[in-house]
């Protein structure tokens, strides 16, 4: 319903001025109380003091009026600011709804329902984006707009008269000053009308500005009621209109959608209470431990030396310089016959070194305690790594050397080696009959051509009992201890100490120290010796090595040191590397038996055949299993043990000699060329440390 209007006539003037235009109070059934103070236009032309008075007041008014919509109107371009925003926030929250389905999210399995529901949601979000986009358009119209017009037309129309007014009443005073000054004696008729001419313009100007000014300011208090509540109806009814629309769009189309999402959330948040009450009982079950599961190296589960596969953290020796190192704590696991390293925060894995023929074997680095070494086959790659505690120290180096057998490539790796392990304690007690060897397993003789592992003629099979070849309960040797005053013998004034490369501090020793022909040196270690019944069979340096590697395994003896043992065709000697000094030697006549393990390449063996002299003085045989780990193939000392027997049967006839000679090639000063020296650099800086055997 329209406001009616009434109209103040002006009194000089015969038209209706547009700010005249007045509403009543808007609503029939509530009348607005009537303004009760106003400028009569009557006392505009005589501008007495006490109209000039309440022209102050209604002034004071019309500043304070001014003051206070300028802040309403900050209110409200504040909230359509926010009403705006809210709009653009919404249309935002819907395309990102939207993205949710484009995330690639590494746990995103089950996530199909969420997306569905969350396309709906953003559906029903661009839906009530357009609903607060009008409200925000109506918000502008019908709140900000009036506003915004009532501040630049109306104020802004009070200030201007109020200049004008001012600016009029100035001139009438100056006009009345200059009528004072007319003279009284010399009246001058034309000077006198052109004042009072002037008088009377000043004047109409006056009154005519008053009467402008002062009706503006008595509408004004009308206007700023309508002023005042025009604006606060139309955001009521944009936010009612919004409301409605609101509802309607609730109730029609989401009402049954809201209840299935609320019915889903409150069965996802049940789900979440029953999964983290078991949390919270398995948080207080892991906690209800003893606390020396903290401490390290207090492991009260045994040790499993059938593992396959192991993962953990390890601490790795890493060189910052040429005599400098540091110590990383990195997470190592095996992966079929690699063992891998990934470091903190690593997506994943590494390969750091191929398992497969590696040799594992325990040192003393750095004065830590549980450092054990990683050798590749070739030997030109190694791993010095520390474990936390003796438990995983000692599981670790059997499972690498589980890995190392490549016992993960069988069919049921985990059987193998549960097997295997049970085989190892089976091995120092009797057993009723001897296993034999696969038939696919490798031959011995396959690296070189020609080689043999016996001078011996090949018997035909024959199945051997364990104890046809050992005695049970035949005490095992695990190291080669060199007597003090022997020691002392060979490093008297004047000794001579053996080179591994052929040379003497003295080259007038005798001939059995020295051999022009063959001298092949080989960094082995030493495992085990044992008393055996049989000396002219393979099985019997088969069992040998499988009781004393069980052995070893069984009391935890891992720890080995690293020797040179050179071959000669007139015997064999185990040499230690930093003195020089002769542990033992064998006569190579006396060696019976040598030979390759079938399995592991890198053990090789060989038997002994002395004198018993304990039954009532008669010489009888008695024969004895060395057993060895070389850093490369035992094929190839077997090789060399079977050429220099064939070069000492040589030495019996010149023409032999000769043509054996011409059937091998010789070094520049007249020696058999064989292999590349392996106490090199590597070998002499590794024979300083005692090693662990991968037995």
């Amino acid at each position: 319903m329209q406001p009616k209007q009434f109209r103040i006539e002006q009194q000089y003037a015969g038209k209706c001025s547009p700010h005249l235009c007045i509403p009543f109070p808007p609503s029939p059934t509530r009348k607005m109380p009537a303004v009760h103070h106003k400028l009569l236009l009557e006392e505009a032309l005589q501008d007495s003091p006490q109209t000039r008075s309440l022209l102050s007041v209604f002034e004071e008014d019309a500043g304070t009026l001014t003051n206070y919509t300028n802040q309403l109107l900050q209110s409200m371009q504040r909230v359509f600011g926010a009403q705006n925003e809210m709009a653009l926030a919404t249309e935002q929250l819907s395309k990102q709804l939207l993205e949710y389905e484009k995330q690639n999210f590494a746990l995103a399995k089950g996530d199909e329902e969420v997306i569905n529901t969350l396309q709906h949601f953003a559906k029903s979000v661009e839906e009530l984006n357009s609903l607060h986009t009008e409200l925000a358009t109506q918000i502008a119209d019908k709140m900000v707009f009036p506003m915004v017009q009532f501040r630049e037309k109306d104020l802004t129309e009070i200030s201007t008269l109020k200049e004008i007014f001012g600016i009029a009443s100035d001139e009438h005073e100056a006009a009345m000053v200059k009528y004072s000054r007319l003279p009284k004696k010399r009246e001058n008729e034309k000077i006198k009308a052109e004042v009072v001419r002037e008088v009377a313009y000043c004047r109409r100007k006056q009154h005519q500005a008053a009467m402008q000014y002062y009706c503006a300011l008595n509408a004004l208090q009308y206007r700023k009621r309508v002023a005042m509540l025009e604006p606060m109806l139309g955001y009521t009814h944009a936010q009612i209109n919004f409301f409605k629309k609101g509802m309607e769009l609730v109730s029609k189309k989401m009402d049954s959608f809201l209840s299935s999402v609320s019915s889903m959330n409150q069965s996802i948040e049940s789900q979440l209470e029953v999964e983290a009450e078991v949390m919270r009982s398995s948080q207080r079950e892991l906690l209800s431990v003893d606390d020396t599961i903290y401490m390290p190296d207090h492991d009260q589960v045994p040790v499993n030396r059938a593992l396959i596969q192991k993962a953990g953290y390890l601490n790795i020796r890493n060189k910052t310089g040429l005599v400098t190192t540091a110590w990383d704590r990195l997470f190592f696991f095996s992966q079929g016959g690699n063992l891998m390293c990934q470091p903190r925060g690593a997506v994943a894995g590494g390969m750091v070194l191929d398992l497969d023929n590696s040799s594992v074997m325990a040192i003393e680095c750095e004065d830590r305690r549980y450092c054990f070494q990683i050798t590749s086959p070739n030997g030109k790659t190694s791993l010095i790594l520390q474990a936390e505690s003796k438990k995983e120290y000692e599981e670790w180096i059997c499972t690498l050397n589980n890995i190392s057998r490549q016992i993960y490539l069988t069919d049921n790796p985990e059987a193998v080696a549960i097997r295997l392990h049970q085989t190892a304690l089976q091995a120092v007690t009797p057993i009723t009959s001897f296993e034999k060897r696969a038939e696919g397993s490798p031959n011995p003789d396959r690296a070189k051509p020609g080689g043999v592992t016996s001078r011996e003629p090949q018997k035909p099979p024959t199945t051997l009992e364990p104890e046809d070849l050992i005695v049970p309960g035949t005490p095992i040797q695990f190291d080669i201890v060199l007597p003090a005053s022997e020691f002392l013998d060979q490093n008297r004034a004047g000794a001579r100490r053996t080179n591994p490369f052929g040379e003497t501090e003295d080259d007038d020793g005798a001939s059995d120290t020295h051999d022009s022909l063959l001298q092949q040196v080989f960094a082995v270690r030493f495992l085990g010796s044992m008393a055996v019944r049989a000396g002219h069979t393979q099985e019997v340096i088969y069992e040998a090595m499988r009781q004393v590697l069980a052995a070893r395994a069984i009391h935890n003896i891992f720890k080995t040191t690293e020797s040179h043992l050179m071959v000669s065709s007139s015997c064999i000697r185990l040499i230690d590397p930093q003195t020089q000094v002769t542990k033992i030697s064998f006569q190579l006549k006396d060696v019976t038996q040598f030979a390759a393990h079938q399995e592991n390449s890198r053990l090789m063996g060989f038997v002994l055949q002395g004198s018993d002299w304990s039954n009532g003085g008669e010489d009888q045989p008695s024969f004895s299993v060395f057993v060895f780990e070389s850093n490369t193939e035992g094929e190839k000392i077997c090789y060399t043990i079977n050429l220099g027997k064939d070069i000492s049967e040589a030495k019996k006839d010149p023409e032999a000699l000769a043509q054996l000679m011409k059937s091998m090639p010789l070094t520049n000063d007249g020696k058999f060329l064989l292999l590349e020296s392996e106490t090199g650099d590597e070998a002499e800086a590794a024979g300083t440390d005692e090693q662990e055997s991968e037995a």
